[in-house]
C-alpha cells in the first residue's frame, strides 16, 4: 500500500489527474466519454458471452442470470439480474470482486481469459455479499500470488465465509488508502451500511471511475448494451434501480448521505456498480441526485399511491371511486395496486417516489389483512418518512383496520395524515359520499400544497 491521502489531497490530485488525463486523450474529450461504442474492443474481446472493454485498460467481467426467479430469495426479478465484476489491467492486474456462484463458470472463463496469462496481482473485495463475493476461495486458490484488499470490517466475514486469514493473504485497507497499479491510482473510501458494514467504494484517481459496490446497482440483466448511454436508460432500468434502492438499502438513508459526502466533489467519468449498467454522461447526475433524495426520504413528484386490500371488492370500490375523485380535482398522478396481487416491493418503491399514501384495508380476524400488515410493516422497516397519508378500514361488525393503520403510520417518522380516516361497513354507503369527497379534497389540497417544494 502506497500512502493514505488526506480528503484535501485526494480531491486535489484527483481532479488533477482527470483533467491531465483527458488533455493527454487517455480519457478523450468529454464527448468521447459518451459516445456509444465506448472502447476499441481488445484482441481477445469476444470470446466470452460477457467480457468487454469498459476502458482501455478496464475489462467486464461479470454475467447476467435470467434463470433467477427471487433476489435474495425475496424480491421478483422478471427481467433477471446482472452481476458486475471488472479487471484493471496495469503493471499490475487488479480484480473487482466476483460474482454469484450461480455464474462462477462463467465469471472464471472471462478472468482467465481477460488475463490471457498474466499473473493476478490484486484482488480487491468491495463488499461481501455472497452475490458478489462467492467466488473469493477460487480466485485464492486459482492465483495464489493475488493480495486480497478489502475493508477492515471485512475481514471477519472472509474468515466466516471461507477460513481465509487476510493477514496472510493481503491486507485490510483504511479510508483514504491508496493503491499504485502503474498509471492508475486507486483509493479506498469506506462507505459502511450501503447496505453492509463492510461496504467500501474504490476510486480509481487517474480516469476517475469509482467501483460503487452495491450504491447505484438496479435489478434487470443487460439488454445487450454495457453503457448506461447506449440506451434509454430511465425507460429501462429507472424503475427498477429505486425498486433495487428502496427495498435493499432503503433503510439506511442516513449512511447513504454519509457516503454520497464522502465522494462529493470527485471527477466520475463512469461509475460501475456490481449490479446493471455501467454509468456514463448525463445518467452519473441523475443518479447521484435520485439518490440524494432517496436516501433523506423526500419524494420525487407528486401525486397519490393508493395500495388497498380487498376480500369481495367492496374495499377496492371505494379506492376505485376516490382515485376518480382524485382525478376530476386534478391530481393526474395516480398508481393503484392490490397488496394480494402485487409484490410489495414494487409498491414500496412507488411510496419512495410519490408524495402521497392511500392504504385501505378490511378488517381480518380482528387485524388488518395480512397483505397490508406486510406492506406497512416493511414500509416501517425501510424508514419511509416524510409522507402525506389518508386511511380507510373495512368491516361489518368489528371495524378495526383504519385504527391500526394510523397506529403504524404515527409510528412511522413524518407521516403526516392529510384526511380523517373513511370507516366503511361491509360497503361504502351513499350516505358517505360526502366523507369520501372530503378525503379526495384534503388528498388534492395536500399534493398541490406539496408540489412546489418537490419540483423546485
Amino acid at each position: 500500500m502506497d500512502k493514505t491521502l488526506t480528503r484535501r489531497q485526494f480531491l486535489k490530485s484527483a481532479a488533477a489527474a482527470t483533467a491531465g488525463a483527458a488533455a493527454m486523450n487517455v480519457l478523450g474529450p468529454a464527448a468521447a466519454l459518451a459516445e456509444e461504442k465506448g472502447p476499441s474492443p481488445a484482441p481477445w474481446a469476444g470470446g466470452a458471452a460477457n467480457l468487454r472493454m469498459v476502458t482501455e485498460d478496464l475489462v467486464y467481467l461479470g454475467a447476467d442470470d435470467r434463470r433467477l426467479a427471487l433476489f435474495e430469495n425475496i424480491y421478483p426479478i422478471p427481467r433477471g439480474v446482472s452481476y458486475n465484476s471488472y479487471l484493471l489491467l496495469d503493471e499490475k492486474t487488479v480484480l473487482f470482486d466476483t460474482v454469484d456462484k450461480g455464474a462462477a463458470s462463467e465469471f472464471f472463463a472471462n478472468l482467465s481469459q481477460a488475463l490471457a496469462g498474466r499473473k493476478l496481482d490484486y484482488f480487491v473485495v468491495n463488499h461481501m455479499e455472497p452475490d458478489h463475493a462467492a467466488g473469493i476461495g477460487e480466485v485464492l486458490s486459482r492465483y495464489p500470488e493475488a493480495q486480497l484488499i478489502c475493508s477492515k470490517t471485512a475481514v471477519p466475514m472472509i474468515q466466516q465465509f471461507f477460513g481465509i486469514d487476510v493477514s496472510a493473504r493481503g491486507r485490510a485497507v483504511a479510508e483514504m488508502d491508496s493503491l499504485s497499479t502503474g498509471k492508475h491510482e486507486l483509493v479506498f473510501v469506506m462507505a459502511p451500511m450501503v447496505h453492509w458494514p463492510e461496504v467500501m467504494f474504490t476510486y480509481e484517481a487517474a480516469e476517475g471511475i469509482l467501483f460503487s459496490a452495491d450504491a447505484f446497482g438496479t435489478f434487470g440483466g443487460f439488454t445487450g448494451n454495457l453503457f448506461s448511454d447506449q440506451l434509454d436508460y430511465k425507460a429501462l432500468y429507472l424503475d427498477e434501480t429505486r425498486r433495487y434502492y428502496a427495498n435493499i438499502v432503503g433503510k439506511y438513508g442516513p449512511q447513504v448521505l454519509a457516503a454520497l459526502k464522502r465522494v462529493e466533489g470527485l471527477p466520475i467519468s463512469l461509475l460501475c456498480p456490481l449490479h446493471g449498467p455501467v454509468l456514463r454522461g448525463g445518467d452519473i447526475p441523475l443518479l447521484l441526485e435520485k439518490y440524494a433524495r432517496w436516501a433523506a426520504y423526500r419524494p420525487e413528484k407528486p401525486g397519490v399511491v393508493l395500495a388497498y386490500a380487498s376480500m369481495y371488492g367492496n374495499t377496492e370500490a371505494a379506492v376505485q371511486q376516490l382515485a376518480g375523485l382524485l382525478s376530476q380535482k386534478g391530481i393526474q398522478d395516480l398508481r393503484i395496486y392490490d397488496v394480494s396481487k402485487t409484490h410489495c416491493s414494487f409498491i414500496i418503491a412507488r411510496a419512495f417516489q410519490y408524495s402521497h399514501l392511500v392504504l385501505a384495508s378490511p378488517t381480518y380476524n380482528m387485524q388488518l389483512y395480512q397483505g397490508m400488515e406486510t406492506l406497512v410493516d416493511d414500509m416501517a422497516r425501510l424508514n419511509l418518512q416524510n409522507r402525506g397519508a389518508a386511511v380507510m378500514g373495512n368491516g361489518s361488525w368489528a371495524p378495526a383496520a383504519h385504527t391500526l393503520l394510523q397506529e403504524k403510520l404515527a409510528a412511522m417518522k413524518n407521516m403526516d395524515l392529510v384526511a380523517r380516516p373513511l370507516v366503511i361497513r361491509s360497503a361504502l354507503g351513499p350516505e358517505q359520499k360526502g366523507e369520501l369527497e372530503d378525503m379526495a379534497e384534503a388528498l388534492a389540497a395536500s399534493v398541490r400544497e406539496g408540489a412546489a417544494a418537490i419540483l423546485g
